[in-house]
């Protein structure tokens, strides 16, 4: 077996938003076939991990990045274990794992949940430029390259210049091998009608997403401004639109008053599952951040008819969505609301969506890739 190490700087454990579950799961099914340690930041839970070890040694502080000690530690962990390969969850510690490279003789695989630079130009950071050459700089140092989607894979290929066979595409997965059964969801959508006091012919519509994060405050906005109200425009659909996540700004309260409006604001619920199983339609009007909308992945998984723009559905194949996913330009909010108005909830999500997002084919796919090396 490879014995493999991995460098997570920031937290992670509990899974709870879409890129620590991005991590957690991807770990926790690499590590069936492989011997997995995970070092990672002091702030983690490390108490439910089963699979794979984890040590949380790193500091909370922002300092940890620049923190030229880490170096020796991770030096003398590499080399008592046997160490063969390094993985580090973004560019970051980019710096700390060349040197490990270097001195410690492992391959370095760079695991990128999106490219980073883009998504902070998308966001109006106006140092991304420094960031996109350090990000170049370190995909072309190492020896392999997970990218979370084939777009970015190709993108890097070409404007980092990288070797295109030491690059693999490593997806968002999704935990379960078959969508739940149609009993399941009708349990799911009473719950939640009994929790909302809402009739059962009733469409429900859910969004669901970090609130302080600006590509989804911008949907939320969309929502507000061109969507609700196309959707009130047409009396005759029937329909009320949850909207789940922690971190609504401050002001942004009047959501929680747009309960006349048909806009139920939830905030955030400890089993989102329960919302992807019962709700009727998924909409995801995002327009940039980058990576891969990891909530349309999990909509999808659980059967959930799906609208959603051109730039938000980034990642996730039409091949294997079937007619369970409509995508749609972006901006064009008309036809945007038309596609939910004709969505059919009673579509079912294809087999080959499994094939592709199940989370154990995607650590099997890496495992082969790291074995090769």
């Amino acid at each position: 077996m490879l014995n493999v190490l991995s460098l997570v700087s920031y937290p992670f454990l509990p899974p709870k938003m879409g890129g620590q579950k991005g991590i957690a799961f991807f770990y926790a099914y690499l590590s069936k076939h492989i011997n997995l340690t995970c070092i990672t930041t002091k702030a983690n839970d490390v108490s439910e991990v089963s699979g794979y070890k984890v040590i949380n040694i790193l500091s909370n502080s922002r300092l940890r990045y620049i923190n030229i000690f880490y170096f020796f530690t991770l030096q003398s962990f590499i080399k008592k274990n046997k160490i063969t390969h390094l993985i580090l969850e973004h560019p970051y510690y980019g710096w700390l794992g060349i040197l490990l490279k270097w001195f410690c003789n492992v391959k370095l695989i760079v695991h990128s949940h999106n490219i980073e630079s883009l998504r902070f130009k998308s966001t109006g950071r106006f140092w991304w430029q420094l960031l996109w050459f350090y990000e170049k700089f370190v995909h072309q140092q190492a020896d392999g390259n997970f990218f979370i989607h084939d777009e970015d894979r190709k993108y890097a290929a070409e404007n980092f210049k990288l070797d295109e066979k030491k690059c693999i595409t490593v997806t968002y997965g999704f935990e379960l091998k078959e969508a739940p059964d149609s009993e399941e969801k009708i349990i799911a959508k009473n719950k939640l009608c009994k929790l909302y006091h809402l009739e059962n012919e009733v469409k429900i519509l859910l969004f669901n997403g970090t609130l302080d994060y600006k590509p989804n405050l911008d949907a939320i906005e969309a929502i507000l401004k061109y969507i609700n109200p196309l959707l009130l425009s047409n009396p005759d659909f029937k329909y009320k639109l949850i909207i789940c996540g922690k971190g609504l700004p401050a002001v942004y309260d009047e959501l929680k008053q747009y309960k006349t409006a048909n806009i139920i604001y939830a905030g955030f619920v400890d089993d989102i599952n329960i919302y992807f199983k019962g709700a009727d339609i998924f909409i995801n009007p995002v327009l940039d951040g980058g990576g891969i909308k990891t909530k349309l992945v999990e909509a999808l998984g659980y059967n959930l008819s799906s609208v959603s723009t051109m730039s938000g559905a980034i990642g996730v194949p039409v091949a294997v969505t079937g007619k369970k996913l409509t995508v749609v330009y972006d901006n064009e909010w008309q036809n945007f609301v038309n596609a939910v108005i004709t969505t059919d909830p009673k579509e079912n999500i294809p087999p080959g969506f499994f094939d592709h997002f199940y989370w154990g084919n995607i650590a099997l796919k890496a495992e082969k890739f790291l074995d090769k090396m």
